[in-house]
């Protein structure tokens, strides 16, 4: 195995932990009640940071399989960086949105709230498969 695949596959680990981290991190978030607008800052800060490191760790996966030689791999990496961009630009001003509508007590805000917070959470186990499809392809 070469360095630079051996540096592609420790940064495709990374991804890997990131995703997992902050999938088993959101989880348990869904046990709050999302009533308040504390609660929706904070779940919102949360995808935020996640979907700042998923775009990190996406694009150092993406950089070090080119420099390996794997191209086509590394596409997946780099498509999971442009889908984490998109992400954030998507969800986190819904959820600034819907936080806010939290706070006037506006009836349907609770729960589009919880959907949107499970809708990213389902996105982020698609994100976690494309990865393990990532080391699979890497380690071969």
């Amino acid at each position: 195995m070469t360095s630079a695949l051996l540096a592609a596959l420790i940064c495709a680990g990374a991804m890997l932990a990131t995703t997992t981290y902050f999938i088993l991190g959101s989880i348990p978030l869904l046990v709050l009640k999302h009533d308040t607008p504390l609660d929706a800052r904070f779940v919102r800060a949360f995808f935020n940071t996640y979907y700042v490191a998923a775009l990190a760790s996406a694009t150092a996966t993406a950089l070090s399989l080119v420099i390996a030689g794997r191209s086509g791999v590394a596409a997946a990496a780099a498509a999971l960086a442009v889908v984490a961009v998109l992400l954030r630009k998507q969800i986190i001003p819904t959820m600034d949105s819907i936080g806010a509508q939290i706070q006037s007590d506006f009836a349907d805000a609770i729960p589009a709230f919880r959907r949107t917070h499970l809708t990213a959470i389902l996105i982020n186990v698609v994100q976690l498969a494309v990865i393990v499809w990532i080391l699979i392809a890497v380690s071969r």
